[in-house]
C-alpha cells in the first residue's frame, strides 16, 4: 500500500516562504539590505559619541539588533538598530555609573518591554489619531534632515558638489533602471572618485575606528543587588517605552506603505528580546530605525525579514572584512542618501495649500504641535504623546459644544420639558448646568435624555447638581429617556458623588 504522506522535504518546502525561489526577490532584498548597512554605520558610530561609549558598541547593537529582530519581530522589512531617542535615555546611566549599569540598563528595558507586550500595549496604537501620525511622519523626515546639517558644516568646498552629484543619482538614476538601488550606486561612484581623484573631504573613518572581531557575549559588570536594580529601574523603563512607542508607529506606517498587516503584540515582545541580546553582547540598547527603514521599504523596495537580516549581517561583514574599504566612503554620499529619504518620507500632500484649507484647524494644530515637539526635543515619543494630548483636548472641545438643551413648556404652564441632545462627559457637562432656568421653571421639570449619552461621573454630578438647585426651591425634577448603559452608571452614581447631603 503507497503512503499518501508527505516527505520531510516536502514538509520542509511547505514551510517556505514562496518569494525563496523567487531570484528577483532575492535580489531586492540582498542590496537593499547592504544599502541600509552602509547607512547604519555613520548613525551607529554618532549614537555612541551621544552614549558616551566607543564607535564598536554602537555597531555591534546595530548587527544584533536588526539581525535578532529579523527573526522574532512582528512587522517584516522593518529595521532595528541603535537609535537616537534610546542613546539620549539610556546615556545618563553610561555617564553616572558607567557601562556595566547600562548594559544592565539595556537588558531589563528588554524585560520590560516583552512585559508591556504581552500586556497589551500594543493595543493603544489605536488612540494615536491620523493628525499625530502625519505629525510624526513628518518630524521624522526633518529630523533625519537636521541629522544631516552637521555634515556640511565647517568642511572642504568638495563637499557641497559631491552631495549635489549623489542627488542627481538618486533622482535621475530610478528613471532609467531600478535593477541596482540608486543609494548604492551613489555610494560606490562618489566614493570611486573621491579616492581616484585623491579629494580629501571627510569620510566615515573619520567617525571613528570600525571593530576588527565579533562582539563576544557576557554578563553586565555590576553588583547584583537591590541598589542596582532601583538605579536602573527607570532608565530602563523610560527605554522600553521610548523604543516601544517609536518602533510601534513605525510599523504602522510600514503597514500603510506596503498595505500588509503586522503583529504588534509580536512586535512589542520582539523588541524585548532584541534588546536582552544586545545587552549581552555589550550593546547599548536600540528600537525601529525609521529612517533606514524608510530606505529599505520604500527606496530600495524591500518587503520580506531577508532585507533587515542581511542588514545586520552585511553591517558586521563592511566592519570587520572591508573595514578598510568602508572607511574610505565619503559622508558626503550617506548625506545625499539620507536627504533623500528625508524628502521621500515627508508626506508633501498634508502641507499642500488645497489639503490645508480643508482640513479642520485643530487637526492641523495636533500635526504642527507633534512636529513642534518632536523637533524641539529630538525625541519622537515625546512629541507622539504631547501631540495624542492635544487630540483628545481639540476633541473634547469639540463635542462638547455639539450639547443642545431645548426647552418645550406644557401647554397647561405646570410643566416643563427640557430634551438634551449630544455626548454628556467632563467637558459638555460643566455648560450643561447653565442651561436651565431654576426660578423662572414651573414646579414639574422633566429633562429629557433619550437623544444623548451620559459617559462619566462628571455628567452624573452635574444632573445632580441640577435636581439639587430645583429642590432648593421646592421643585420636582424626572429624568426621562437614559439609554441602558447610561442609566446603569446614573443609577450607580447618582447621590454618591457630593460631599454632603
Amino acid at each position: 500500500m503507497s503512503s499518501t504522506a508527505p516527505s520531510p522535504a516536502a514538509r520542509l518546502r511547505g514551510l517556505r516562504p514562496g518569494w525563496l525561489g523567487d531570484p528577483r526577490v532575492w535580489r531586492t532584498e540582498v542590496l537593499a539590505g547592504l544599502v541600509v548597512a552602509l547607512a547604519l554605520i555613520p548613525e551607529a558610530i554618532s549614537f555612541s559619541v551621544i552614549t558616551g561609549v566607543d564607535p564598536a558598541t554602537g555597531l555591534f547593537t546595530s548587527f544584533t539588533m536588526a539581525v535578532t529582530i529579523a527573526v522574532v519581530g512582528g512587522r517584516r522589512a522593518m529595521v532595528s538598530a541603535a537609535t537616537g531617542a534610546v542613546a539620549l535615555v539610556i546615556a545618563p546611566l553610561n555617564r553616572e555609573h558607567g557601562l556595566g549599569y547600562l548594559l544592565a540598563g539595556v537588558i531589563l528595558a528588554g524585560v520590560f518591554q516583552i512585559a508591556l507586550g504581552a500586556l497589551g500595549v500594543a493595543k493603544l496604537m489605536r488612540f494615536v489619531p491620523r493628525s499625530v501620525m502625519v505629525g510624526f511622519v513628518n518630524a521624522l523626515a526633518v529630523l533625519v534632515f537636521l541629522a544631516q546639517v552637521p555634515e556640511v558644516r565647517n568642511v572642504p568646498w568638495a563637499v557641497y558638489p559631491l552631495i549635489a552629484g549623489g542627488l542627481a543619482l538618486l533622482v535621475l538614476l530610478p528613471r532609467i533602471s531600478t535593477v541596482v538601488p540608486a543609494p548604492l550606486v551613489s555610494v560606490v561612484v562618489l566614493t570611486l572618485i573621491t579616492v581616484g581623484a585623491g579629494i580629501a573631504v571627510p569620510t566615515v573613518g573619520d567617525k571613528g575606528e570600525l571593530p576588527s572581531s565579533l562582539p563576544v557575549p557576557g554578563l553586565p559588570d555590576v553588583p547584583f543587588t537591590l541598589d542596582t536594580l532601583t538605579t536602573v529601574a527607570p532608565y530602563a523603563f523610560a527605554t522600553a517605552l521610548v523604543g516601544l512607542m517609536e518602533s510601534l508607529m513605525t510599523a504602522k506606517l510600514v503597514d500603510d506603505i506596503t498595505d500588509t498587516p503586522s503583529s504588534k503584540t509580536r512586535e512589542s515582545i520582539g523588541q524585548g528580546i532584541a534588546n536582552i541580546v544586545t545587552g549581552f553582547f555589550g550593546g547599548m540598547g536600540g528600537c525601529a530605525v525609521v529612517g533606514q527603514t524608510m530606505m529599505n521599504v520604500k527606496v530600495s523596495g524591500a518587503r520580506t525579514r531577508l532585507s533587515t537580516f542581511l542588514a545586520g549581517v552585511f553591517l558586521l561583514m563592511l566592519c570587520i572584512v572591508f573595514g578598510p574599504v568602508v572607511s574610505e566612503i565619503p559622508m558626503a554620499a550617506l548625506v545625499a542618501v539620507m536627504v533623500m529619504v528625508s524628502v521621500a518620507t515627508f508626506d508633501w500632500h498634508s502641507v499642500a495649500p488645497g489639503t490645508l484649507k480643508r482640513m479642520p484647524a485643530g487637526e492641523i494644530a495636533v500635526m504642527v504641535v507633534t512636529v513642534a515637539c518632536v523637533v524641539a526635543t529630538h525625541n519622537l515619543a515625546i512629541g507622539v504623546v504631547v501631540g495624542s494630548i492635544t487630540a483628545t483636548a481639540v476633541f473634547a472641545r469639540r463635542v462638547a459644544h455639539l450639547t443642545e438643551v431645548d426647552a418645550v413648556t406644557g401647554p397647561d404652564g405646570t410643566s416643563v420639558v427640557y430634551r438634551v441632545t449630544g455626548e454628556l462627559f467632563f467637558a459638555s457637562s460643566n455648560d450643561l448646568i447653565g442651561q436651565f432656568d431654576y426660578a423662572g421653571d414651573p414646579d414639574e421639570v422633566v429633562i429629557d435624555l433619550s437623544s444623548a449619552h451620559v459617559w462619566d461621573a462628571s455628567s452624573v454630578a452635574a444632573l445632580d447638581a441640577i435636581e439639587a438647585k430645583y429642590a432648593q426651591r421646592g421643585k420636582k425634577v424626572e429624568i426621562t429617556g437614559l439609554n441602558t448603559s447610561s442609566a446603569d452608571l446614573h443609577g450607580r452614581l447618582s447621590g454618591e458623588l457630593a460631599g454632603h447631603h
